[in-house]
Formats: structure tokens, C-alpha cells, sequence
């Protein structure tokens, strides 16, 4: 009893000294049109705003007021217009995406705060949003007046002969449960809700204790560059590497001791033939028709070598419309410009509509020739490609095209769909017309909502532009209108983004403050700074690292480490460092993200055999299964995130601290009282070394704990670093990464 205020004044102490601070970094959420919000300079005159940041911008405004008016609530000044109006004006509020549910079924209404739990009206009542029940006030002063065009009808039971036409709440609900239960969705599975002046936080999903460390078990010794979990819901996955095979495999269950399932003599697709087989180049990755299990049909992005292939072939990406001119370029390596060509192909599984979840290997056969595009150089190309898990669309990553500095402004450049995310259709086949007008790279159609429709002289493929080289983007399983992007930028600057439509990331040169030498045949456009997207997250490399490149991965969203749920994981290559990010659960919009240690499991399948500074090798890429299950493809093997416990971390969920506070006050009874007497001895021991060495790096900066330590402050967009008036800016998102020095080689993804 006696040592416990001594071990606080000594943890306190050592929090001063050891602790960098997460770095706050400016987080734009979604709109329901997937846009980031806007910084209005006009003050909205029906959904006033406090100036800051908006989803509506003045004509969006104009429209919810010809809306209210339109509705006719009487007395237009009463308390249910009043409500009505904060409803509808709930659309401009910057978490819009999430109150109306953005990736189910758009609907009318946002989410309310609700005292009802489930849609089940069995299930007991209880409050979760900071005891907010605004849904109750909604019925209680809406639910005989009447209004035309309800926005309500849609989320109706009931709708016979009412749709269109005057109603009241009551035609469609018999009590305020009903009511509430329907508009509230399932508030324990929902991240926010809307209160009726702003957004109130889900604390049981958006909050959970900070993780001290991850624990792996190893389940595979193969090296993969991509894991995609089988469409069929089942425990099936299928893996990848750059040489040009996709493996199906059957992953274990947890707990089980088993590794995992994978005969690489019997691989599933072998391209090997197609692609070029180099450490930066070959096959990108795999993404699997929304429809598989019905249609078979999947995808496949790979680099070809055009000097390997009469198959290789395509326009180069240095062409007139952007300026640039390939026989200016000179040669990389050797290796003269567009070469190696960006392909996207489609490919069938072999088996009928009624068993392709069967189906254990695919027909070599290209089905179609998707997309091609020759690189102008070899690095930065990046190749990735994903189905959007709310759209159906297509998604593709593209690189800068690798030349320092990006002297011919391709991120930047609507012309050009070099650092850029893309995004189309390929369900719908092009009219020939719409080939030539739109002069297409490929077999695809236009989504007729992407940002550039409307626009000829731009390029309609765009979804996202300024991207160095995005290496593994990953969309939320919870709330897939959010897609993490990690961005690998060209010098110190390491981070991730949070893409939204028509989003600018900035590069280049934004967050690097460069002094590039452009040669003199360089087209050199204008750099676009306004309306840039900072990033949320990210590391800084120091100075000394020779080699260092980002690793985006998943939210989290398992089972096994409670700690863990609703963060985002990202590592780098290299060094095997890792960092957890998450959402701060306020209105702040703000990400904080922390270095985590990686330990293994002591029940692991496989022996785990990396060295000290670098466990699990070079970390290539991150997975998740159909059961949201995290896992890291290194060049050690195949790891998956399993239970704290097992490596002697500890998660105080609310559940585990009882258990653990029950068992620390029962823990000393049965022990001899020599054996009380010499633990109590030892804790003063411990306690009065542990205060020493905290006054020694507290008073006196000691190197045994404080060496480099540094306070990060956040304002607004720049991050500045120290206390002083000395302090030096710095971009948002930094934190630093702390590797040793590395052999000069890096990955040219």
C-alpha cells in the first residue's frame, strides 16, 4: 500500500522526461459527396457556420433552404421547424459522411442520438451518447405537425399513399421507440451521431485503452507482397508476390497452433512470363470483382518489360499533352523511357456461376486488357489496385513516374495520371466515341461522379491528385468512405492521407521545402499550394538513415487486441518501426500517432527468427482477412496480430481492469509474511532507484532517459518544435523515426 504514491510520483516523472508527445495533425473528415469540406469565405445564410470549415458550400446552401421551404413546416418559426431546419442543415456539418451513414444506403436523415439501443425492440434501453437524446426531442415536438415531402418518409416503415404528400410523424410510427429506434440506426455499431447542434461521439467505438505493444504470432515463412481475403466471406486468402503467382491459402484459426495453408508448388495464377521479375518491378497486386463468387472475375496490375513482350505495349505517360517529351528524358539506368509499361488486365477463375468460391486455380487467358501505361522512368510507380467496398469502382495508384523533384509537375498536372488515385468503371464498356473524345488508356468507362466529368481538358480517370508515390492504401472496413493513403515522400517527410474527392496532397515540394535544380528542358508548371490537403500522420527520417519508405496498412478492426480496434497501422520498410494513429473523439478533427513495440508470441506457430533491431525483416505490406484480422507480409513470413496477453502486454479494457484490480487485491493473500516482507522491501528498492534516475533526466537531462527528447506543439498547419521562441517549424504529421543507418538501397516501388 505504502508504495503506491511513490510509484506514481515516479511514472509522472518519468512521462515528463521520456515521453514525446503524439503529434496532432489537421484531419479533414468526409462530406456525404465523398469532397473534403471547404474553408468558407462567405458566411452561409440559411446553415450559418461559424467561418471555419463546411461540407456546404453557398449553393448547397441555397438548396436546404429551398428544401425547408418546401417541406412548409407551420409555425415556420416553431419548435419543430426549428428541428427540421438542424436536420437538414446537419449535411454542411463536416462528419456528414458518417451521420448519413455513407456507406450503406445514403439516407435523409443523419443518425440521431438516441436512448434506444437496436432496432430489436426486445433488447434493454440504455444511453450511450454523453446521455443525449435528441431523437426524443425530434418526436416529441414533429410528431403531429404536419409536412410535405418529409424528409422522414424515406426511413418509414410504412409508406402506402403517403409518399409526396402531407403526413405527420405519427402516420408512420405508433410510439417515440419506434420512432427512434428506425432513425437511430444501431447507435452501439455507429461511430457518431447527430445531437442537433454538432456531432456527439460513440465512446464505446471510438475510444479504447492505448496499446503498449502488438503482439504476433507467425503463421507463414513465405515472402508476399499482397494478401486479399477471399470475396466468400470464408477463412480463405489469396497472396501474391512480384514474380507473377497468386497462391490461394486457408488461414488458421487463432488459438489453433496451426500455420498457415499455402502449397507454393500449386499456385492459383502464375504470370510469371508477363511481368518483369526485379526487386522494384513484376506483379503489383490483386483485387477481386465486388460479384466474384458469381461472375469469377478478378484483376491483376503488373509491370511488363516491353523489350521482353510483343504483349508489352502502350501510350507513354511523357507525351505533348503534358509537356514532356521522351527523347529529351534521357535513359535510367540504361533503361530508356517507357520501357516498362503499367498494365491492369482481367482474368477469370476457372469453375461455374455456382462454385467459383470453389474454384482453386484461374484461366491464364488475359480477358481483357484494362488499362496500360508506359512509365518514363523505373521508380515511383506504385501499381496498386482495390475495388471501392461502397462504390464497386475500380481504384488504381500511380507514381510521379520517379524523376527528382518532379521537374514536369505530373502530380499536380489534371493532364497527366502520374501521382495521382484514379478511379473507374469497369462494369460498363466505353462507347467508341467515348474513347476518342475522351482518348481513354484502356478498356473502361467513366464514373459519371468523379470530380473531372465536366470538364474535357482535365483528365476524367482522376479521383486524387499530388501523391509522390502512394505505397498501400486501404479503405476502412467500419467506414469505408475513408481511404488511407501512405504517401512515400522523396526526402525526410514519411506520411499518410486520409483521401477525399478531388483531394490535393501537395506534391511536390510542399511538405520537403525543396530547392530543385530543373534542367532547362524542363516544362515547368506552376506549384498549387491553395486548397492543399496536409497529411494526417506520418514520421520524419533522420538525416543519418540512408535508406527509409512508408508502409500504409489498415484500420484496425479485429477481435484479438481490443487496444488496437479503430487505429491505423503503418510501418516502415526498413527499419520494422511501427506506429498506431487514430481519430481524437471530438470535434478537434485531429490524429495523434505513436511508435509501437512488435513482440512474439510465445504460443507462435512458427518460430519467429528476425534479430533484435529488426524482428520481422523488411516490412512489404499489410493484410486483413474476413474477420478484419490484421496481418504483416515481411521478408521473415506471414505474421497475425493476436491476444497482448500472449506476449505479456496488458489491454485494460473496462472488462480486464476489474479482473486485474480483483486480482491485485486478492494477490497477496496465502503469502508467507517473509514473502510480504521481502516484496515490500523490493518495491522500496525499485521505487527509490526509479525516482533517482527520473530526478537524474528530469533535473539534470541525464542521457540515461532524456537523450533527444522533444516537445511537439501543433498550430493549426504548422508544427513547431521546443518551447522557446528558438523553437524550428516543421510540417504536420511529423514524428521521428529512430533506426539505425541502413545500406544504401531503397526499393523502388
Amino acid at each position: 500500500m505504502g508504495s503506491a504514491p511513490i510509484m506514481t510520483v515516479f511514472v509522472s516523472l518519468l512521462l515528463l522526461c521520456s515521453s514525446s508527445l503524439p503529434q496532432p495533425a489537421r484531419s479533414l473528415p468526409v462530406c456525404t459527396d465523398m469532397r473534403a469540406p471547404v474553408v468558407l469565405n462567405v458566411t452561409l445564410k440559411f446553415c450559418r457556420d461559424d467561418g471555419g470549415a463546411s461540407c456546404c458550400d453557398a449553393a448547397a446552401d441555397a438548396a436546404l433552404e429551398a428544401q425547408f421551404k418546401a417541406i412548409d413546416v407551420k409555425p415556420a418559426d416553431g419548435e419543430c421547424a426549428r428541428v427540421v431546419k438542424s436536420i437538414l442543415c446537419s449535411k454542411c456539418n463536416l462528419f456528414s459522411a458518417d451521420l448519413f451513414d455513407m456507406g450503406s444506403m445514403p439516407r435523409t436523415v443523419p443518425l440521431l442520438c438516441s436512448s434506444f439501443s437496436a432496432r430489436d425492440s426486445s433488447q434493454p434501453e440504455h444511453q450511450i451518447y454523453n446521455n443525449e437524446d435528441y431523437c426524443g426531442q425530434v418526436w416529441k415536438h414533429c410528431k403531429n405537425t404536419v409536412m410535405s415531402n418529409s424528409p422522414f418518409q424515406t426511413s418509414a416503415p410504412r409508406k402506402g399513399g403517403l409518399s409526396g404528400s402531407s403526413s405527420m410523424l405519427t402516420d408512420f410510427w405508433q410510439s417515440e421507440k419506434d420512432f427512434c429506434v428506425s432513425l437511430s440506426g444501431i447507435p452501439n455499431s455507429q461511430l457518431v451521431c447527430f445531437n442537433g447542434h454538432g456531432v456527439s461521439f460513440n465512446t464505446r467505438k471510438n475510444s479504447s485503452p492505448a496499446p503498449n505493444g502488438i503482439c504476433l504470432e507467425k503463421i507463414g515463412n513465405g515472402t508476399y507482397l499482397n494478401m486479399v481475403a477471399h470475396p466468400d466471406g470464408s477463412s480463405k486468402a489469396f497472396f501474391s508476390r512480384q514474380d507473377g503467382k497468386i497462391w490461394l491459402a486457408t488461414v488458421p484459426e487463432q488459438g489453433r497452433g496451426d500455420g498457415l495453408q499455402l502449397d507454393e508448388t500449386i499456385p492459383f495464377l502464375d504470370l510469371s512470363t508477363e511481368g518483369h521479375l526485379g526487386s522494384d518491378l513484376g506483379l503489383e497486386a490483386v483485387a477481386f470483382h465486388p460479384d466474384f463468387i458469381n461472375n469469377g472475375r478478378f484483376f491483376v496490375s503488373y509491370i511488363c518489360d516491353g523489350t521482353q513482350s510483343s504483349n508489352c505495349a502502350g501510350r507513354c505517360s511523357c507525351d505533348r499533352e503534358v509537356g514532356c517529351d521522351p527523347s529529351k528524358l534521357g535513359s535510367d539506368n540504361d533503361v530508356v523511357p517507357c520501357r516498362y509499361q503499367l498494365l491492369i488486365s482481367e482474368y477469370s477463375a476457372k469453375g461455374s456461376s455456382s462454385s467459383f468460391s470453389e474454384a482453386t486455380y484461374a484461366d491464364p487467358s488475359e480477358v481483357r486488357r484494362v488499362f496500360s501505361m508506359g512509365l518514363p522512368y523505373v521508380p515511383n510507380h506504385a501499381g496498386q489496385i482495390l475495388f471501392g467496398p461502397s462504390d464497386g469502382y475500380l481504384y488504381i495508384l500511380t507514381g510521379n513516374g520517379g524523376i527528382r523533384g518532379d521537374p514536369f509537375n505530373f502530380s499536380l498536372n489534371e493532364k497527366s495520371l502520374l501521382g495521382k488515385i484514379l478511379r473507374i468503371d469497369i462494369d460498363e464498356l466505353p462507347e467508341m466515341n467515348e474513347v476518342g473524345n475522351k482518348s481513354l488508356w484502356g478498356n473502361y468507362a467513366i464514373p459519371k461522379d468523379n470530380p473531372n466529368t465536366d470538364n474535357s481538358n482535365l483528365r476524367p480517370e482522376i479521383w486524387a491528385l499530388g501523391l509522390e508515390n502512394p505505397w498501400r492504401c486501404s479503405f476502412d472496413s467500419l467506414r469505408p468512405f475513408h481511404l488511407y493513403c501512405a504517401d512515400d515522400g522523396q526526402e525526410q517527410y514519411k506520411v499518410v492521407d486520409l483521401i477525399s474527392k478531388g483531394g490535393n496532397y501537395g506534391w511536390s515540394g510542399v511538405y520537403e521545402d525543396q530547392h530543385v535544380q530543373y534542367p532547362p528542358w524542363a516544362v515547368q508548371g506552376t506549384k498549387l499550394t491553395n486548397g492543399t490537403i496536409f497529411p494526417i500522420m506520418g514520421y520524419k527520417v533522420p538525416s543519418t538513415t540512408k535508406s527509409a519508405s512508408i508502409v500504409g496498412g489498415y484500420v484496425y478492426r479485429g477481435s484479438a487486441d481490443p487496444c488496437l480496434y479503430g487505429r491505423y497501422l503503418f510501418a516502415d520498410m526498413y527499419s520494422s518501426a511501427m506506429w498506431t494513429g487514430t481519430v481524437n473523439t471530438d470535434v478537434s478533427c485531429k490524429y495523434t500517432s505513436a511508435s509501437i513495440p512488435l513482440s512474439c508470441s510465445e504460443k507462435t506457430p512458427l518460430p519467429c527468427e528476425g534479430s533484435t533491431n529488426s524482428p520481422l525483416g523488411r516490412i512489404f505490406s499489410f493484410g486483413e482477412d474476413n474477420k478484419q484480422d490484421g496481418f504483416i507480409l515481411a521478408s521473415q513470413g506471414v505474421y497475425r496480430i493476436v491476444q497482448p496477453s500472449l506476449c505479456g502486454y496488458a489491454c485494460l479494457t473496462d472488462a480486464t481492469s476489474k479482473q486485474a484490480a480483483t486480482s491485485v487485491s486478492g494477490g497477496n493473500q496465502g503469502l508467507t509474511t517473509v514473502m510480504k516482507v521481502l516484496i515490500a522491501v523490493a518495491s522500496v528498492l525499485i521505487a527509490g532507484a526509479s525516482i533517482y534516475f527520473a530526478w537524474r533526466c528530469f533535473c539534470n537531462n541525464s542521457s540515461i532517459c532524456c537523450n533527444d527528447i522533444e516537445t511537439i506543439q501543433v498550430t493549426n498547419n504548422t508544427t513547431t518544435r521546443g518551447d522557446g521562441p528558438s523553437a524550428t517549424a516543421t510540417k504536420p504529421g511529423d514524428v521521428e523515426l529512430a533506426v539505425t543507418t541502413r545500406p544504401a538501397e531503397h526499393r523502388a516501388r
